[in-house]
């Protein structure tokens, strides 16, 4: 317990121990005279009840009347007044026993989310002028190396210059196998290096790296309610005034034509006051919220806000990119075709696409390069343009090149010839001329069968897949993983103008969910009534634009994550009904004086034990 709570829980212990002792004194020894009984147990009131009653009087001094402090200090003072010193007593301790057990599940709730916190370390090794000195993170740039030795965590991204390890990516991906690095390898911050002492160089300042990205959403996730949570706040700003009103009307009405027995009415408002309460509901929904979040981010699944939970536990349409999301996206050359009469090798052929290719962060642009093997000579290369999902222009030794889909090089007057009808086919032109093709493979990937039929029994009626790709490669994954409906060579406006038709036939009924990892999946991301983004190795741009990040990229974690928001929606919905249903019937039998204030404390402190318990469920899939 932190050392708030021992305090509390001192303060608890104590008030019982004298409250008990006192009980039996009077009853067994003598019975103390009423100004002797109203020092002593107003004094074990105080040890106790001395926060709530601070947290009131500012409360009030703030604006902010009507709330569980203020409603537990009126109705324990009234009880005072009205000579009902143990009950006072009772009612507080059992007040101040639930506030402690509230903040001890909402201390466990967090800490899967909290955790994140020590994810950035501070300091970073760094090497300058030949030695190693450490400085504060935010102080080291790009392009300088960074030491990190066996057991530290990893300061800022980059990648491997010398060295051998493992590294454990758990705070990130959820995974507890770790990953072995090598030279040349990308590294993430956050991550503790297991083994061994790796130099890295920074490819990222500390403010832009991985791990202060996921503190951002984190930040966004405590600060975005979802509309279920903006409506239990703005439920008890009503609700608590309206039964204050309630009480003083029970109070001072009824005895008027009951034979002004207003100290009778007086308790029955008192017990009317202490079922009131909306601890309950106030501090469980959001709790639920809170505990789906941490569970998630256990798991490597980051949600912005509670908002998206409510999304994803209603999802019906799913819409996924295919290229780095439903495939590897580690594509490899597995065909070099020059095409007559145009007097070109294939190695040839390939140097022209891996030099138009040069500056495209495109997968397929990689894998050219990739194949290619050779250093990349700049001064060669001038006049460089990329369409997404369509080709890419250079300038290549003085000779015009494209490389891109057939419609590319057609738009841009180049005469193609008939190409192959399966794979992905990157046509390349040279000076105007179509000089041949080279083909590209992809993989599915392993778990994204397992995620389609996760996402079919989880209740999604509808997988669709937009891709940019050709229709035959779209053709050939769509076949494999049993796709609803699939859509090729798209343009990013395209995309959009496909998701809005969805929209428009789901007609709010459910929502509507994209995946994907590219930069041209930002808009539909965006679009989305939630959009999904495989964090890891994502770009930027899609992981700003998406709602729910994953950060070890496997589809199947979107399957989790609708899980996950079901369950929490489904414990919220529970405790507003088992809440609402105790405290109507609690207060109705206590206007009519058959419930006394041990009934209203168990409606009030009792059910916010039970509904705090079931919310912390919300934690456990």
């Amino acid at each position: 317990m932190t050392k708030k709570q021992k305090s509390m829980l001192i303060s608890i212990v104590v008030s019982v121990v004298l409250f008990i002792a006192v009980m039996i004194l009077t009853h067994t020894v003598t019975e103390l005279p009423w100004y002797v009984e109203l020092v002593i147990f107003a004094g074990i009131y105080l040890i106790c009840g001395l926060s709530p009653l601070r947290k009131a009087v500012i409360n009030i001094s703030h604006g902010q009347v009507f709330d569980e402090n203020f409603l537990m200090c009126l109705a324990t003072v009234c009880a005072f007044i009205v000579g009902e010193y143990h009950e006072a007593v009772e009612v507080m301790v059992f007040y101040r026993i639930g506030e402690l057990f509230e903040s001890i599940a909402v201390g466990r709730s967090r800490r899967a989310v909290t955790e994140l916190m020590d994810i950035c370390p501070d300091d970073a090794t760094v090497i300058r002028d030949g030695a190693r000195i450490t400085v504060d993170a935010d102080e080291v740039e790009v392009g300088e190396h960074i030491v990190v030795s066996a057991g530290e965590r990893i300061p800022m991204d980059g990648v491997v210059v010398s060295g051998n390890g493992s590294v454990d990516a758990s705070a990130l991906t959820g995974e507890a196998v770790p990953l072995s690095v090598n030279p040349g390898a990308d590294v993430l911050s956050g991550c503790i290096n297991m083994t061994g002492t790796l130099e890295i160089q920074v490819t990222k300042i500390s403010e832009e790296s991985t791990a202060a990205k996921i503190l951002e959403l984190v930040e966004e996730a405590v600060e975005n309610k979802a509309r279920t949570e903006s409506f239990i706040t703005k439920f008890a700003r009503y609700y608590t005034p309206a039964v204050v009103i309630g009480a003083v009307v029970l109070a001072l009405v009824p005895p008027l034509f009951t034979g002004f027995n207003f100290v009778e009415w007086i308790m029955r408002a008192l017990t009317f006051l202490i079922v009131s309460c909306p601890c309950a509901l106030v501090i469980s929904v959001p709790l639920s919220f809170f505990s789906g979040i941490g569970s998630a981010s256990k798991n490597g699944i980051l949600i912005k806000g509670s908002s998206y939970i409510e999304v994803l536990s209603k999802a019906k349409t799913v819409v996924m990119d295919k290229t780095g999301t439903l495939t590897k996206g580690t594509f490899t050359v597995t065909e070099i075709k020059p095409i007559e009469p145009i007097d070109m090798s294939s190695d040839e052929l390939l140097e022209y696409a891996a030099y138009a290719e040069s500056d495209s962060n495109h997968p397929i642009g990689r894998s050219i390069r990739d194949a290619y093997g050779r250093e990349i000579d700049y001064s060669l290369i001038k006049n460089q343009s990329e369409t997404a999902g369509r080709g890419v222009y250079a300038e290549v030794k003085g000779i015009p090149v494209y490389a891109g889909t057939e419609n590319f090089l057609r738009e841009n007057g180049v005469d193609i010839a008939a190409v192959p009808a399966d794979g992905t086919i990157v046509n390349i032109s040279a000076d105007g001329k179509y000089a041949g093709f080279i083909k590209i493979s992809d993989t599915v990937k392993e778990d994204a069968a397992e995620a389609l039929a996760g996402l079919r029994s989880a209740g999604v009626s509808k997988l669709v897949m937009l891709t940019g790709d050709s229709r035959a490669s779209a053709a050939t994954v769509a076949q494999t993983l049993l796709l609803d409906q699939v859509e090729a060579e798209l343009f990013p406006a395209d995309k959009v103008r496909r998701m809005e038709q969805l929209r428009r036939e789901l007609d709010g009924r459910g929502s509507l969910i994209f995946m994907g990892d590219g930069m041209n999946d930002a808009p539909v991301l965006a679009q989305s009534d939630a959009g999904v983004a495989m964090g890891a190795f994502g770009s930027d741009a899609a992981i700003e634009a998406a709602d729910i990040v994953i950060m070890d990229d496997k589809p199947s974690k979107l399957v989790l994550a609708v899980r996950i928001a079901k369950k929490t929606m489904a414990v919220a919905r529970q405790n507003i009904v088992f809440a609402l249903g105790v405290k109507a019937v609690v207060l109705v039998l206590g206007a009519f004086g058959i419930a006394g204030m041990e009934l209203a404390v168990f409606a009030d402190v009792g059910v916010s034990a039970i509904a705090i318990l079931n919310a912390m469920r919300a934690g456990k899939v």
